[in-house]
C-alpha cells in the first residue's frame, strides 16, 4: 500500500462542495444588515441630538447641513473629486507597480533584498507632513506630480512586504511535489509561488486604496488647485464654511470607500477560490 502524494493547497481552485450556492446572497446581506442599520441609527441620533442641544456647526454639523453644503457646492466639489482621484489612483498604479516589482526581485535575489529592504522601510517612515513640502518644490504647485508621488511612496511599503511574503510563505510539501516533478524555478513561481501570493498581493492593495486617498488630500493641504478636496478643506476651514469643508471630507470619504469596494471586486474576480473557502468555513 503506497502512501498518498502530498497535494498543491496554494493557488488551487476548491472543489464543487465548495462554490457558491444560491442561499449565499442572503448570508451576504444579513452580515451587512447590521453595520447598515447602526449607520442609520447614529445618522438619526446625531442629526436629533445636534438639533435639541443647538449644538454650533463650527462644532460639528448635522447631516441635513452637511447634505445641504454638499448639494449647493458640488458643481466645485465634482470637480475636486476627479481631480483628488486622478492624483490618488495614479500614484496607486504606481506605487502598487514599484512595490510589486520590487517584492518579486526581493524574493528572488539575496542581493536585491539587501538593498531594497531598507530603502523600503526608509520610504514607510517618511512622515507625509515633512515629504509633501518637498516634492511640491520639485515638481509645482499646480502639478498632480507631488501628491501621485506621494501616495506612491505610502503605497510601496505594503504591496512590497505583502508580496514577498505570499511569495516565500509556501507550504514545503507544495514545494517538494513541485521537485518531485522536476519543476524548475520558472515553474513553480508561476504555478504556486505566484498564486499563493495573490491572496497577500490583494490585502496589501485594500490596504493601498486607503492610503491613496489619505495621502493625496494630506499632500493637496501644502498647495494645489483651488478646487482640489484638500485645499478647498482648509480654505473652507479658514473662512469658517464648516458644514462646506465637511461635505468635501464626506466625499473624501466616500473616494477611499470606492476605491476600497473596486480593490475586493478585483479579488473576488482573480481570485474566486479564496471567497469560496471563506464561505464553506
Amino acid at each position: 500500500m503506497t502512501a498518498a502524494a502530498p497535494t498543491l493547497s496554494a493557488g488551487r481552485p476548491p472543489t464543487r462542495r465548495a462554490r457558491r450556492r444560491p442561499g449565499d446572497l442572503g448570508a451576504r446581506l444579513a452580515e451587512w444588515l447590521p453595520p447598515l442599520v447602526v449607520f442609520v441609527v447614529v445618522l438619526f441620533l446625531w442629526e436629533g441630538s445636534f438639533l435639541l442641544a443647538r449644538i454650533q456647526s463650527f462644532l460639528l454639523p448635522r447631516p441635513t447641513v452637511i447634505w445641504a453644503s454638499l448639494a449647493d457646492q458640488w458643481p466645485t466639489l465634482s470637480r475636486g473629486v476627479v481631480f483628488t482621484a486622478t492624483e490618488a489612483l495614479g500614484g496607486l498604479v504606481v506605487g502598487v507597480a514599484l512595490g510589486t516589482a520590487a517584492g518579486l526581485a526581493t524574493a528572488r535575489w539575496a542581493t536585491a533584498r539587501d538593498t531594497l529592504i531598507p530603502i523600503a522601510v526608509g520610504a514607510s517612515t517618511v512622515p507625509i507632513i515633512a515629504f509633501a513640502p518637498i516634492t511640491i518644490n520639485w515638481f509645482g504647485v499646480e502639478s498632480m506630480l507631488p501628491r501621485m508621488t506621494i501616495v506612491a511612496v505610502m503605497v510601496f511599503f505594503p504591496v512590497m512586504v505583502n508580496t514577498i511574503r505570499g511569495l516565500t510563505d509556501v507550504e514545503p510539501a507544495a514545494l517538494e511535489l513541485m521537485n518531485s516533478y522536476a519543476a524548475g524555478d520558472r515553474a513553480t513561481l508561476l504555478k504556486l509561488r505566484i498564486p499563493n501570493a495573490l491572496p497577500y498581493w490583494f490585502t496589501a492593495l485594500r490596504i493601498a486604496t486607503t492610503l491613496s486617498v489619505i495621502g493625496a488630500v494630506v499632500g493637496e493641504f501644502f498647495g494645489g488647485p483651488l478646487y482640489s478636496l484638500g485645499i478647498y478643506i482648509t480654505s473652507q476651514t479658514g473662512i469658517s464654511q464648516y458644514p462646506n469643508a465637511w461635505a468635501a471630507i464626506v466625499l473624501a470619504c466616500a473616494l477611499g470607500i470606492g476605491f476600497y469596494l473596486a480593490a475586493v471586486v478585483a479579488e473576488r474576480l482573480a481570485v474566486p477560490w479564496r471567497a469560496a473557502r471563506e464561505i464553506v468555513r
